[in-house]
């Protein structure tokens, strides 16, 4: 089993909201695979799951709303 980093607990399979906040827009990513340290609830992302969210992030830029809210599953095709 995996270790976290910070504490040392186990690592296990979750979902997280990821939040960005660019310039005056806050960007709300939804549904987010990832792993999360049962102790201190540090979370992971695999390098797969960075390179979604950067092309998210990078989508919504140009929308430039306000507030964002993207559903992660939705944009991983």
């Amino acid at each position: 089993m995996k270790m976290c980093f910070y504490c040392k607990g186990d690592l296990i399979n979750s979902i997280t909201t990821h939040v960005v906040n660019y310039k005056n827009c806050i960007i709300i990513i939804k549904n987010v695979p990832c792993e999360e340290c049962e102790q201190c609830g540090e979370k992971y992302f695999s390098d797969e799951t960075m390179e979604v969210l950067e092309n998210i992030v990078n989508a919504a830029k140009s929308l430039a709303g306000e507030i964002s809210v993207i559903d992660f599953h939705h944009n991983a095709a």
